[in-house]
């Protein structure tokens, strides 16, 4: 699901290289287990109505005080266009204040059309940032946050 919903989005925005870089690091075994195994990460999946896998949201509660991070939201892409991705940030939500927090964060690169969609759900830029991730890459990102 990462690899096709990853394709679909950032085959324009970044090499091929660093895509394949990216999801072997991002969605190694270990890089997995680690989530599981720590107590505030969450993956969900998300479904369609007609009950097929239609992508996963992964977040962190308490990642800063009083504060969630979204570290991953993908749908595959016959699965967009359907409200999913908005029924999912409102889950998120929902789980957020199940937690005690009150502010959601998360990253999205500076090009990814998700950042209109993200602004149309009420979240908003209050930063950017560059990081290095390894072999010469980096994510060029805007910092963006929903109170809730």
């Amino acid at each position: 699901m990462a690899r096709r919903s990853w394709e679909s989005t950032y085959s324009e925005i970044i090499s091929a290289s660093q895509l394949d870089y990216m999801l072997n690091e991002m969605y190694s075994e270990q890089e997995l287990l680690s989530h599981f195994q720590h107590p505030n990460y969450h993956y969900f999946l998300v479904i369609d109505d007609d009950l097929n896998d239609a992508g996963f949201i992964g977040f962190e509660d308490h990642y800063e005080e009083n504060t969630t991070k979204l570290h991953r939201i993908y749908l595959v892409p016959e699965s967009k266009g359907k409200g999913l991705g908005k029924k999912t940030l409102e889950f998120l939500t929902e789980k957020v204040k199940e937690n005690g927090d009150n502010r959601i964060i998360l990253n999205v690169n500076k090009y990814n059309s998700a950042l209109k969609f993200y602004e149309s759900q009420g979240y908003q830029v209050y930063g950017e940032g560059v990081f290095d991730i390894g072999n010469s890459y980096v994510m060029d990102d805007f910092l963006m946050e929903k109170f809730v």
